[in-house]
């Protein structure tokens, strides 16, 4: 252990982080423009490459979305979510080197209403989005939060998968190419927000403060919000649902799930797609990014994002656990930078153990499903609960780690 009056001989050594004058490492000629990680510097053209390959390589690999089918686009307009929208514009544009071949549509949740906010706040930032998603031709929805008092008990109970197998891809594509090859836009819809009732605001503001802490009123909001989109998404003709989770917001949600006691359930929300409710498919191809490279590739290629208060705004790093979990990790990342890629690695390893354990089971021993989440109730989770044990003893000893240089640096 560490003690007060212990002597240290050897000195610290600190690496410095490559300058903007270091050539790109990509194509060797160009100044860099974006430092990602230590070692990996980037001129403008070749980090937009790098960053849009890894986009559409997600999405190909996987091999879940199939060309010409419908895709909702679940955009807040927080940074990540709209790099995902430009990422889809640029694939469909007339100039894209391999164009995407799924029809997309654009779904905003307006959850105003449930942080206090006036209508005439929410109408700004409605009309703000309205010509953020205006200029990109797809078809838009806005939808207040407070319709989810109003679903039918239908969107809790899981439909019967419509996905195709992976091994009908390959003619899904030559199916695609051989017709006109086109992607079908229709005219742009949106929600009246006039339309909403202060009577329904109440009500939706009394279901949010029936939960005794902001960690379980931020785990209502995130439900409710789900099966808006996914009924959304079934009124109108759209198979999957594509979310703009980032690494690192993926990453910080894995660990809250661990504390919350959903260990068992981490596959499904955090893993590349879901498929709990059967026949919509919710995907996150911006699992591969962390927020630094979303922000940096927002900054070059303006990319615009509109702001919008959440429930945990001002709030305090203590006052819930996904507060406390965020800062936790993104404090460790700022002097550890792969802290954020070795939970990611660590949620794989899970998912794989999950999946395994799931095709293994017969499908009578799966257990009941959460009239809430929709996920398998799961009480012994047994090989999850291990590598999530595992999992915080990796960050918690790159935490131990930084704490003890902080202490030798502070006798030097």
């Amino acid at each position: 252990m560490c003690q007060v009056d212990e002597e240290y001989h050897d000195h610290i050594t600190r690496h410095d982080a490559p300058r903007a004058s270091t050539s790109c490492v990509k194509c060797k000629e160009a100044c860099a423009a974006v430092v990602v990680r230590v070692g990996d510097a980037y001129c403008r053209i070749c980090f937009k490459e790098f960053f849009t390959h890894k986009f559409r390589a997600m999405l190909g690999k996987t091999r879940l979305v199939f060309p010409g089918e419908k895709v909702l686009l679940a955009v807040s307009g927080g940074p990540s979510s709209s790099s995902m929208l430009a990422l889809v514009q640029e694939g469909l544009s007339q100039k894209a080197h391999k164009k995407l071949r799924f029809t997309p549509g654009i779904v905003y949740i307006d959850e105003g209403g449930a942080v206090g906010l006036s209508m005439e706040e929410r109408q700004k930032t409605v009309t703000l989005l309205q010509t953020v998603f205006k200029d990109t031709g797809f078809p838009f929805y806005i939808v207040p939060l407070e319709q989810v008092l109003d679903l039918p008990t239908s969107v809790l109970v899981a439909m019967p998968p419509s996905h195709r197998p992976s091994d009908t891809y390959k003619a899904a594509v030559h199916h695609f190419l051989q017709s006109d090859s086109s992607v079908c836009v229709t005219s742009a819809e949106q929600e009246n927000m006039a339309s909403v009732e202060t009577s329904h605001t109440l009500a939706l503001q009394r279901v949010l403060s029936s939960a005794q802490t902001l960690t379980a009123r931020d785990e209502l909001l995130s439900t409710l919000r789900q099966h808006l989109l996914v009924h959304k998404a079934r009124t109108e003709g759209y198979s999957k649902l594509m979310m703009g989770d980032s690494c690192t917001r993926l990453a910080v949600k894995l660990l809250t799930s661990i504390s919350l006691g959903r260990g068992a359930q981490v596959a499904q929300d955090t893993g590349f797609s879901d498929s709990r409710y059967g026949d919509i498919i919710t995907v996150r191809p911006m699992r591969d990014y962390t927020a630094k490279e979303i922000a940096f590739y927002n900054h070059l290629f303006n990319v615009s994002s509109v702001a919008t208060p959440t429930l945990d705004t001002k709030a305090g790093d203590k006052a819930s656990i996904q507060r406390l979990t965020e800062s936790f990790v993104t404090k460790l990342q700022v002097n550890f930078p792969s802290t954020v890629s070795t939970i990611y690695r660590s949620d794989s390893e899970t998912h794989v153990v999950f999946t395994r354990r799931n095709r293994d089971t017969p499908p009578d021993q799966h257990g009941d499903a959460c009239l809430l989440c929709m996920c398998t109730m799961d009480a012994s989770a047994g090989e999850s609960q291990t590598s999530s044990v595992l999992i915080w003893l990796k960050v918690e000893h790159r935490h131990e780690h930084y704490r003890t240089v902080m202490r030798r640096q502070d006798h030097l």
